[in-house]
């Protein structure tokens, strides 16, 4: 046995170790939540993160070893631990049991998709036991749910770059489900090819439309190369692997460049650093929401017809001392120059001040439905994932 082979036999070992120590911390977090059930009035200890930070910037500093990428690996395990709390004080698996399709979620796109990555993403504490099926559009995501083939739809309602997704905004008006929770995702585009192309092979470009327009720049630094546009990235990435052409590349993650047998050509290559798509969870299964989980209320509603409608329903909102993450509107259907008003609150039903601006705005509009009350991911204290800038381009070969 060689020494590289006995060296990386014991790195194996090291490895297994740190995973089943990551997996009986998470299962000491769990136990803490539910002694915080007992007592605390907070989920999340803000200055006990930083302590712990600290410390892990320490024994960092004392083993010679890379501070910033130890805190940076901390925080992903503290995001982690506060998604097993989450889950903990939830007790969706109670609910669950009586639900068949539970351990199924509906996606739009193919294996690799960004919203496959989502879904996996929120249902990380289970995903050995989810199943994960992809549609050709939303509605269809949307339908498995409404018809109980799945326990869970997962689409994208905003992006950080291209701004709202209309259409999932008119969809979660019609349906009769919940919006039971959030994921947000960091979209890093790289342009994927067969292996053994290199970038001045490239011909022509397929992606989804949104892919090719956060690329322009990337794109337009390539020369003459034809953009087609494509059902959704991963789907692209299967279509170059399908096809065979050497001059044909891909717009997508590095995921469905793996999950494909692509090769990536570029790293990094979207127009802007921060791109991110915020992901709803829809369901008819209802869940239990701890007061000290934060969490996030959707509203759809239509103002009276008179002048300052709207801001007379902001103002109660604010009466109640209630904060707006996100506030979007959408025509009507068939009643030209009117409005419907999608607004996210931060806090839960369940709290009297929340409660009370409800039953105010419902006396007030024509028209009023709650879409959900679910933990949240976008606000202050609902956040876990640290915002970072990516990476430039990184062409291969360089």
């Amino acid at each position: 046995m060689t020494d590289l082979t006995d060296a990386r036999l014991i790195l194996d070992r090291v490895d297994r170790q740190l995973v089943e120590l990551l997996h009986q911390r998470l299962k000491t977090v769990a136990e803490i939540a539910k002694i915080k059930a007992d007592g605390l009035i907070f989920l999340r200890d803000h200055d006990r993160e930083s302590e712990l930070l600290s410390r892990i910037e320490g024994w960092a500093r004392e083993l010679g070893i890379d501070q910033f990428r130890v805190q940076e690996i901390f925080r992903e395990i503290i995001a982690m631990s506060l998604k097993a709390q989450e889950e903990a004080l939830l007790h969706r698996a109670r609910v669950e049991r009586s639900t068949g399709a539970a351990l199924r979620a509906s996606f739009q796109g193919t294996i690799g998709a960004y919203s496959h990555m989502a879904a996996r993403k929120y249902f990380a504490a289970r995903s050995v036991e989810m199943e994960f099926i992809g549609t050709e559009t939303f509605a269809e995501a949307l339908e498995l749910a409404e018809i109980g083939k799945v326990g869970y739809a997962v689409l994208p309602i905003e992006n950080t770059t291209a701004g709202s997704i209309n259409q999932v905004y008119d969809l979660l008006r019609a349906t009769s489900l919940q919006i039971v929770g959030e994921e947000i995702l960091q979209v890093r585009h790289c342009l994927a090819g067969l292996p053994g192309t290199s970038l001045k092979d490239i011909r022509r470009v397929l992606s989804h439309p949104q892919g090719l327009i956060q690329c322009a720049n990337f794109l337009a630094s390539l020369g003459r190369v034809e953009q087609v546009a494509f059902i959704d990235t991963a789907a692209a990435a299967q279509e170059v692997t399908r096809v065979g052409d050497p001059t044909q590349a891909a717009i997508s993650s590095e995921e469905a460049a793996e999950v494909y047998e692509l090769e990536v050509l570029a790293r990094g290559i979207a127009d802007q650093d921060e791109n991110w798509t915020r992901f709803v969870i829809i369901s008819g299964i209802e869940i239990d929401i701890d007061p000290r989980i934060p969490a996030k209320t959707s509203l759809v509603f239509t103002t009276p017809h008179h002048q300052g409608a709207l801001a007379e329903c902001l103002n109660l909102l604010a009466e109640h001392g209630l904060s707006l993450s996100k506030l979007e509107s959408r025509p009507v259907p068939r009643r030209p120059w009117e409005y419907l008003f999608y607004v996210d609150l931060e806090g839960t039903l369940h709290s009297d001040d929340a409660s009370l601006a409800v039953a105010g705005l419902r006396r007030t509009c024509p028209y009023l439905r709650v879409l959900g009350t679910y933990p949240a991911r976008t606000t202050v204290d609902g956040t876990v994932d640290r915002v970072r800038a990516s990476t430039a381009h990184e062409p291969k070969g360089r």
